[in-house]
């Protein structure tokens, strides 16, 4: 497959979030690849909100884009020993979207953190949460980068030799999980 339509869920909202910035890296690094960047900006997951209104059209939106995607790339930072709650928010509300966009979906994850373990425990846990929906994770290698703040240049390229060597790794694995 030569151009592959890759979706990227960042778990920062943040503007300049080095998590997103990893995303751009990864469609860089992948090759032929069209970035889309997913907007996580939803209501927070309600039962109540879901009898009375139904699934939320942003939400819709971002299920359906899962599923008209080649492949999926996730990025999150870790938070408190976790994954980001826009993330797992985000999550959630896809699972309540009849059907199932992840199936055997080609999944890479990663992420970027201010600490010194690159954000591993949210990593873990986000592998964890994802297990449910059955997609094709891509093993590896695996992708944390630790102290992002220094490690992205001016024009947002990682800048690392080990990290850049991964990424570009995980990104090849992912396209042959196509």
């Amino acid at each position: 497959m030569a151009h592959v339509k890759l979706l990227g869920l960042s778990g920062a909202l943040r503007k300049g979030s080095t998590n997103t910035l990893l995303l751009q890296e990864a469609a860089r690094l992948m090759g032929d690849a069209k970035l889309t960047l997913a907007d996580l900006n939803l209501p927070l997951y309600d039962g109540d909100l879901e009898a009375a209104e139904g699934v939320p059209a942003a939400v819709q939106k971002l299920a359906a884009q899962i599923s008209e995607a080649d492949a999926v790339v996730i990025s999150t930072p870790e938070y408190n020993r976790g994954l980001s709650g826009v993330l797992k928010n985000a999550l959630d509300w896809v699972s309540r979207v009849e059907g199932s966009a992840w199936a055997g979906k080609p999944v890479a994850l990663m992420s970027s953190a201010a600490g010194r373990s690159g954000g591993d425990r949210g990593l873990v846990m986000l592998h964890s949460c994802m297990t449910p929906f059955q997609p094709k994770i891509v093993a590896g290698p695996e992708v944390t980068v630790a102290a992002s703040y220094n490690e992205f240049d001016a024009e947002g390229r990682l800048q690392g030799e080990l990290y850049v060597k991964n990424l570009t790794a995980l990104m090849a694995n992912l396209r042959a999980a196509i």
